[in-house]
């Protein structure tokens, strides 16, 4: 799988086939992307790979425990990257040239949803992260 950035100055593939996929609610997401809430999907850290546009590639540490990732030219967000899981990096699925090939299959951080914004299908939501998140078992 391919994807990149809006304006196209960042390129990435990922290695590996993504897992993981769901929706996040939470405040720095819809800070960071201005939308109420941004899908993420992972893959091994290693499995994500910048192809192009390496230096465009701008970070912000936006937690105590992580930091995003986002083009500087057009500021796409790209990835979060947390402590806890290390060796996995967490990909904006809406940055995948063909976002449909990643299906979510939950919610988290569903308490910080905005009321005009109410997810409308039946997956799982959780008021912060979910119980069997891996790092924080």
């Amino acid at each position: 799988m391919k994807g990149g950035c809006f304006c196209g100055t960042v390129r990435y593939r990922l290695d590996s086939t993504p897992y993981d996929t769901g929706w996040c609610h939470c405040r720095i997401c819809q800070k960071i992307s201005g939308a109420p809430a941004l899908v993420f999907t992972t893959v091994p850290f290693t499995d994500y790979v910048v192809e192009q546009g390496i230096d465009a590639v701008g970070r912000v540490k936006t937690t105590d425990f992580g930091e995003r990732s986002f083009c500087t030219r057009c500021g796409t967000p790209l990835t979060i990257h947390v402590d806890f899981q290390a060796d996995e990096i967490d990909v904006t699925a809406a940055s995948l040239d063909d976002p449909a090939q990643v299906t979510p299959g939950f919610h988290i951080f569903y308490a910080d949803r905005q009321p005009w914004a109410q997810a409308g299908d039946d997956l799982p939501r959780y008021d912060k992260f979910r119980p069997q998140t891996r790092g924080l078992e």
